[in-house]
């Protein structure tokens, strides 16, 4: 049975879950309404995206 002869480190535990941790999420204005959006997605908030309404914001 395969068995680690030493302890890993903290530092090598550390190493290897380096590209583990979350990043932040990013966010852009809304042209149209001025509202925080994501980036390449339709505005939650007027539902337009790329210059155009995909969704009405009716209701």
């Amino acid at each position: 049975m395969a068995v680690p002869k030493r302890k890993t480190t903290p530092s090598k535990r550390g190493m290897r879950r380096s590209h583990d941790a979350l990043s932040v999420e990013s966010f852009q204005e809304c042209p149209n309404c001025g509202e925080l959006k994501r980036p390449h997605n339709l505005c939650p908030a007027c539902g337009h995206y790329n210059g155009r309404e995909i969704v009405s914001a009716e209701g």
